[in-house]
């Protein structure tokens, strides 16, 4: 008796445990939390209208600085997601990406890569260049303007460090988009 006790409580603790985690990881059922909506029907085929706004106002603040950016990838489709992970292992090229379709932040159109333009309409990735004269990296003017957006920058992340990569998580973890969470749409 007292082992199917000790199993019992077991159970219960083990039980306790993993609805805390649930809750704590932002499961609660309360609607003032929710920041996404469920949706495994459909896939984004765009980027999201907040990012596509931010991107809009990043690109006016850095032109007020005297630095041009080019978008250069936005949204992705997963098919695309995949031709990029296979370069430089299925396919001729340098490695481009560790993440396969539906992996990455650009699947789900809340991501984007940018460049900086030159005058002669040239695009550079020299995270060095001072194209305004102002002593400054203009690439690292870009990502601090951007994270004042709400951006996070790749540049950022303690491992890989993607310096063209700008995102916009809404709070939900690759993990949460793949099971159908979306930020919610304005409006």
């Amino acid at each position: 008796m007292k082992k199917l006790l000790k199993l019992f409580l077991l159970f219960l603790f083990v039980f306790i445990v993993y609805q805390s985690f649930l809750f704590i990881r932002g499961y609660s059922s309360s609607a003032d939390d929710v920041k996404y909506e469920v949706n495994t029907e459909t896939l984004p085929t765009e980027l999201h209208p907040i990012v596509a706004e931010k991107v809009e106002i990043l690109k006016e603040k850095t032109a007020e600085k005297g630095i041009t950016i080019l978008i250069t990838d936005d949204y992705r489709s997963f098919e695309e997601q995949d031709k990029l992970y296979d370069k430089g292992r299925k396919a001729p090229g340098k490695v481009v990406t560790y993440l396969m379709g539906g992996e990455s932040y650009h699947n789900f159109g809340l991501a984007v890569d940018f460049a900086l333009q030159l005058e002669n309409g040239n695009v550079i990735w020299d995270t060095e260049y001072d194209g305004n004269g102002n002593g400054q990296s203009d690439w690292f003017e870009v990502a601090e303007i951007a994270k004042e957006l709400g951006f996070q920058w790749g540049g950022d992340w303690t491992g890989f460090k993607d310096y063209p990569h700008l995102q916009m998580d809404f709070g939900l973890t690759i993990n949460d988009l793949q099971t159908g969470k979306r930020p919610k749409y304005p409006g």
